[in-house]
């Protein structure tokens, strides 16, 4: 199988384990206390990692092979080494949240952004494929498409940092249960090299 197909098989998993996480009904903690609504919407981004792992750890295909680490955020032993961002154009309280982009398009080394996630994909010393993953939660229907952002995420890898970057890997889900975070977007991209 390709990497196409291999990635594509990855993201599906994931957007397939954001809905068990869904379905649990879990709260995720605020950082100042108390607790948002429940779905997996509002988790933050290592309390979602952790779930991902569990799941997918559970599935015969990746028993003992998933681990949580700081970089990569999710490898995938014998076969991806996995970065991850979260776009939330829209708190769990419905407001617009702040600075909720810059997640993907700071397009400097050592930030924590996608384009920042590519650079140290590229430095990373692993014989998996690499790959950068967006997990994007929006209204349903859409209010705030995540589309122009996407977009600009590779132009910017591709044409100012020059970083050569596979087809983008689409999978949906939707019928969450949060009232703002309602449907769910996996999107992946293989770190091919530079260009």
């Amino acid at each position: 199988m390709d990497s196409i197909h291999l990635l594509k098989t990855v993201v599906s998993d994931i957007a397939d384990s954001l809905v068990d996480v869904d379905k649990s009904r879990e709260r995720a903690p605020k950082a100042k206390g108390g607790f948002y609504q429940a779905g997996v919407g509002p988790f933050p981004e290592w309390l979602l990692l952790n779930r991902i792992c569990q799941i997918l750890g559970s599935k015969t295909e990746y028993q003992g092979k998933v681990e949580t680490r700081r970089c990569p955020d999710l490898l995938i032993r014998g076969s991806w080494a996995l970065e991850f961002r979260i776009a939330r154009p829209f708190g769990d309280n419905g407001k617009d949240a702040e600075d909720w982009s810059v997640n993907l398009l700071h397009p400097y080394i050592g930030n924590t952004s996608s384009l920042g996630d590519c650079m140290k994909l590229l430095k990373l010393n692993m014989p998996e494929r690499k790959a950068v993953v967006v997990i994007g939660y929006e209204h349903d229907p859409t209010q705030k498409p995540l589309a122009p952002l996407l977009d600009s995420f590779e132009i910017l890898a591709e044409r100012i940092m020059k970083i050569k970057l596979g087809p983008r890997i689409t999978e949906n889900r939707k019928n969450l249960i949060h009232p703002v975070h309602q449907q769910v977007t996996v999107y992946g991209w293989e770190v091919c090299g530079s260009v």
